[in-house]
């Protein structure tokens, strides 16, 4: 089952992933990975998800905590959390190879009402685990989609159902499970991090996140720090730093442009945050990158 899956994702990787190795697949939230160089540090905000590793290794970092994971085992991110991740084992021979699952808060929630009251937790929001045989079994049928795309449309919400419901009834089910918990604290502090996706270029105030969460301001920082590792600012920071190095890098904006573009009125202040967090200025980084792209052409 699992060489099938690798042979579905890997093909389908092979032919449709951009530069970055990131193959979107027509399947809502579901994207393959192929990546055949270890190295490079990945900055992102990943929305809770589940990654079905297949080939090769990776380590994610969040925070102070870093985990390692390869073939054979998931790894689960239950919020919006700031991550560095980096590829660790691959190669043309042996690339890596994951499928990354987003995680639908609607449909785990109508499971949970359905499924009926049972504990859940707020653990670690990173953590990894193998594989279940189930998961990797509705996995293989939805992937197998791909390949029959007259099928896909009418089979693939009902697979991708079954695929939150046994990841709600796995090992990660209880972590999983608060996401789809009404007005838990995870859904309220979700509510507040989808207002700082929407608006990370404005001015935000923490009264009013704590108003969109519905909580008083000093228990809203005490959960928004304890599910994501970080304060509602620093988060806000790490989104426009995130975005303002993919229009460098992706558009060719000057930095004072990506800076202002998302939402700095500095640019010292822009080039000074950007350096803390990707280890060399904006525009050191944009030479070294355009430099490594004329020694490939």
């Amino acid at each position: 089952m699992t060489n099938r899956l690798l042979d579905i994702a890997f093909r389908f990787a092979d032919s449709n992933a951009d530069r970055d190795g990131v193959a979107r697949t027509p399947i809502p939230g579901v994207t393959v990975i192929r990546e055949t160089v270890p190295g490079a540090m990945q900055y992102a905000i990943n929305r809770p998800l589940v990654a079905l590793v297949l080939q090769g290794r990776k380590r994610v970092t969040m925070g102070h905590q870093a985990v390692e994971f390869g073939a054979g085992e998931s790894l689960l991110i239950t919020t919006d959390a700031p991550t560095v991740s980096e590829i660790i084992r691959a190669n043309v021979a042996a690339p890596y190879v994951s499928i990354v699952f987003e995680l639908d808060i609607a449909i785990l929630e109508g499971l949970v009402m359905e499924m009926g009251a049972a504990p859940f937790t707020m653990g670690q929001p990173v953590r990894v685990d193998p594989t279940g045989p189930e998961v990797a079994d509705c996995a293989l049928r939805l992937m197998a989609l791909l390949e029959r795309p007259a099928s896909l449309t009418l089979l693939q919400a009902q697979l991708l159902r079954e695929l939150h419901f046994w990841l709600l009834t796995g090992q990660h089910a209880g972590d999983i499970r608060a996401l789809g918990v009404v007005d838990s604290h995870a859904q309220r502090i979700g509510r507040a991090i989808s207002c700082i996706r929407n608006n990370y270029d404005q001015v935000l105030h923490v009264e009013e996140l704590a108003a969109v969460a519905g909580m008083s301001v000093s228990t809203f920082h005490e959960h928004f720090r304890a599910i994501t590792s970080v304060t509602p600012i620093q988060l806000q920071k790490r989104l426009r730093l995130i975005e303002a190095r993919r229009r460098l890098l992706a558009d060719g904006l000057m930095v004072a442009q990506a800076a202002h573009s998302v939402g700095y009125e500095s640019v010292p202040q822009f080039t000074r945050d950007y350096g803390r967090l990707f280890g060399m200025s904006p525009a050191r980084e944009v030479r070294t990158v355009n430099l490594r792209l004329a020694s490939m052409a």
